[in-house]
């Protein structure tokens, strides 16, 4: 069973420290992750680190987990973006890189990283490539995973949301026993404002429009490869590995440990 990276310098920033280190299995991999809401880019980046042994560094995971901490265990970066986030405003670009700057040590874990969630804008990617630069490590790809836009609308309409306990059922791939009932606690299921069809395209466009910049950026640099993320999460898996492979022959194939 594969070593799981401690990633407290990642969530906490500041003076934290990782008590372990994912082994060096091969030479250090450094990705970027891109994918709209619903591509299951979430689940590709759990899989990918686990196969290659890097730290999954989500900006995702910071903002969450923020709330958990106590003062003394943020760091400015993230104490000012928790004050943006409480009045409800976006963070700006520079409070997340400064988010990232703070934990710029965390890119040079002895198995590589793989960002998820960052960078949003060209403008972040450009400080990001400053901050690698200054940390003399190589990007060796970003990975795009590309879904038609229907798919998109298909797999996040589909959700269902018990109006109590909130958990979350799919009328397709995890439908209830009861139709529109919950399974856990028997109160009537809903669909959220954000999981309407016209809800769902708007923050797509919103998400294109942010990200082709972006993708095009990196298509510039040679350093973006596409993933069509249609099928099953292992078939998407394996598509990545594939075109990972292909792009970076000098990473053998890993040995599964006990």
């Amino acid at each position: 069973m594969a070593i799981k990276a401690d990633r407290s310098a990642w969530l906490k920033g500041g003076d934290a420290v990782c008590e372990t280190r994912p082994p060096a299995h091969t030479r250090p991999v450094h990705l970027i992750l891109l994918g709209a809401p619903g591509v299951g880019k979430g689940t590709q980046a759990s899989l990918l680190a686990e196969e290659l042994g890097m730290c999954h560094l989500s900006t995702g995971d910071v903002f969450r987990g923020a709330k958990c901490l106590c003062d003394g265990e943020r760091s400015p970066g993230l104490t000012a973006a928790l004050e943006y986030m409480k009045r409800g405003d976006l963070v700006p670009d520079e409070t997340v890189l400064d988010i990232v700057r703070e934990r710029a040590a965390c890119m040079k874990c002895t198995a590589g990283f793989l960002l998820d969630g960052f960078p949003r804008t060209v403008p972040q990617a450009e400080a990001l490539d400053e901050i690698l630069a200054a940390n003399d490590i190589s990007l060796d790809a970003v990975v795009n995973y590309d879904i038609p836009l229907e798919m998109v609308v298909a797999r996040l309409g589909g959700r269902r949301t018990c109006s109590k306990c909130k958990a979350v059922f799919h009328v397709q791939t995890l439908p209830p026993k009861v139709d529109g009932i919950c399974d856990h606690c028997g109160a009537e299921l809903i669909i959220r404002e954000d999981d309407r069809p016209e809800s769902i395209r708007v923050r797509l466009a919103a998400y294109q429009d942010a990200t082709s910049p972006l993708i095009e950026y990196y298509g510039r640099k040679g350093q973006l490869v596409t993933v069509k993320a249609e099928g099953t999460p292992e078939a998407i898996f394996q598509s990545s590995m594939a075109i990972l492979r292909d792009r970076l022959p000098d990473v053998p194939e890993l040995q599964p440990q006990e």
